[in-house]
């Protein structure tokens, strides 16, 4: 039913905060179903810096959602092992890792111990560019369709395109029916992959002939706002912009890259673009801004939303995830970042508001994840956080059941959330496996930050009542994961380094994302208290669109009526 015309609000900032802008045209109705479905992702952005820095975000960024828009202040994922690939995996297809099979970024074959990487495809190569061992390529591991396969199969001619900084942020949103363009760190292009065409679209050609990310070379990342330098505050409000959050510089920033202060300018120290600053680009706000320069190119030369058939455009930002784990979520940086990308959202659907039509489209941004404070800082905070490191855990797990089995390396390796067993080993020396299970689970209990270790039989089991098992069960594939799951402490993370931070777990900080929806006459206005899930995304991005839900979708249709 077509819905009468709501006036959109826009919200006043200071001059301070943002350039003037204007409000989207209304249009005069809506159509009957969007002629574009826009999903677009923050890679590594937890709900509560949204809401945290709400009070500095521009007219029609984030705000366009908080102010004009549907949202859900208590959305969150289910499964435990929160990681980037696993939470793209669930968005466009509303199946959790047991269905889809993505149950981690990479993992261990349980049958070889060989490692396998999420949208790793050895059959295909990216397009005029070098392709790297477990480079993804494909979406052959997902297990699941996606709302873009239910779209091509009953509208072939429509199109779904998948853009990220990452191969799996582009890849499993699209699909096995879509298109996925991804930025290489190595070259500074967006390609595809042999499993999706034989060669570059022209225009994406053209694209990358221009060069733009040599744009950004020796450019400077600088604080959007004033007061970037003053002292964190001990109470709050404050009216230094920044005081909300960590300084630059602290120990526990890695410094790498761009470095660990603002401003930063990245190419520094170089003579000419190359690899190195063609991957410090991602770390750095310009990240987004080349990842949204070519989601515009492809909105208009592939006519997306602007033909007789329903398209579906998924965009995953890349930067915030690598600048938070760099720095921590609690960062100056990080807080920085974010007013950054507001600003680039903001112009981004403004043209999508002039190229498709305010009232022909509907937009709704989400994340893959949440994140975890950064443990040190945690700790001047009199949390009980650190580090769980997986070579020393490993070898002393092996070294324990050496001693009581006298077998080496019974423990094969970690593996997603997991520890992997080696149970033709175990078997070929005549050992009862559960007596190898039961006893490396024992030392794993041992191990500092461990809070929980499942067994595969818990997995597989009934249980509900027992905290977080039902999160692990979600994120357990019984044909890919280790036979234990194992759950961290709260504000331990697993750790390859000394600094930064990371995500995994299924704490809140690391579930507790955005789910914002904005389009007239499609989903309504206001803050919805009610906790739900990223699995129900994807359903209720089809009932929009008048298409079924995809079929191994565990969500629900979230009935977002005008």
């Amino acid at each position: 039913m077509l819905h009468n015309r709501r006036h959109l609000l826009g919200l006043a900032l200071a001059a301070a905060l943002t350039a003037c802008t204007t409000t989207p045209p209304m249009p005069a109705a809506a159509p009957q179903r969007p002629k574009l479905l826009v999903l677009v992702v923050i890679d590594g952005l937890p709900m509560r810096q949204v809401t945290g820095y709400r009070d500095q975000l521009a007219p029609d960024g984030f705000a366009r959602f908080l102010d004009q828009g549907r949202w859900f202040a208590d959305a969150h994922y289910a499964h435990g092992h929160t990681v980037t690939a696993a939470g793209h995996s669930v968005m466009l297809s509303g199946a959790y890792p047991q269905r889809s099979g993505i149950i981690s970024n990479e993992w261990r074959d349980p049958a070889s111990g060989d490692p396998v990487y999420n949208t790793g495809d050895a059959a295909y190569v990216y397009l005029d560019n070098p392709t790297a061992p477990l480079a993804g390529t494909s979406p052959r591991n997902l297990k699941v369709e996606t709302l873009g396969d239910v779209l091509r199969t009953r509208s072939p001619a429509s199109k779904v395109i998948g853009i990220s900084g990452k191969d799996r942020g582009a890849i499993l949103p699209a699909g096995h029916k879509g298109t996925a363009y991804m930025y290489m760190g190595e070259t500074g292009q967006f390609t595809s992959s042999t499993y999706y065409m034989a060669a570059l679209p022209q225009w994406v050609k053209d694209f990358n002939a221009a060069k733009p990310a040599d744009a950004f070379f020796k450019k400077t990342w600088a604080p959007m706002l004033p007061g970037y330098d003053c002292p964190q505050a001990a109470a709050l409000p404050s009216p230094c912009a920044y005081a909300r959050s960590v300084p630059d510089g602290q120990t526990w920033q890695v410094a790498s890259g761009n470095g660990n202060r603002l401003p930063a300018i990245v190419g520094d120290k170089m003579d000419a673009p190359g690899p190195r600053f063609y991957g410090n680009i991602l770390p750095s706000p310009f990240g987004d801004e080349l990842t949204l320069a070519f989601a515009r190119a492809a909105v208009k030369n592939e006519q997306l939303g602007q033909r007789d058939v329903q398209d579906i455009l998924s965009v995953s930002l890349s930067s915030h995830d690598y600048i938070n784990h760099a720095f921590g979520p609690e960062s100056r940086l990080s807080h920085d970042h974010l007013l950054h990308l507001d600003r680039y959202l903001q112009g981004f659907f403004q043209f999508l508001d002039k190229e498709v039509g305010a009232g022909n489209y509907v937009l709704a941004l989400t994340a893959d994840h949440g994140f975890t404070d950064t443990p040190e800082w945690a700790a001047t905070q009199g949390r009980d956080a650190g580090r769980f490191t997986s070579a020393p855990s490993l070898a002393a797990v092996n070294g324990a059941l050496a001693a009581k089995f006298g077998v080496d390396k019974l423990a094969r390796a970690f593996s997603a959330a997991g520890l992997l067993l080696n149970d033709k080993l175990a078997a070929e020396r005549g050992l009862n496996f559960a007596d190898v299970q039961a006893a490396a689970r024992e030392e794993l209990l041992k191990l500092p930050g461990v809070a929980e270790v499942f067994t595969r039989e818990q997995l597989l089991g009934n249980d509900t009542t027992t905290p977080y098992l039902e999160a692990m069960r979600k994120s357990f594939d019984p044909t890919r994961a280790a036979q234990l799951q194992i759950v961290l402490k709260p504000h331990w993370i697993q750790s390859y380094r000394a600094g930064g931070s990371s995500h995994g777990s299924p704490y809140r900080y690391d579930t507790h994302v955005p789910l914002l929806f904005w389009g007239p006459g499609y989903v309504g206005q206001g803050e919805m208290k009610a906790r739900v899930e990223i699995a129900d995304l994807a359903p209720t991005l089809a009932a929009i669109a008048g298409l079924p839900a995809p079929a191994q979708a565990q969500g629900h249709d979230l009935q977002l009526k005008p």
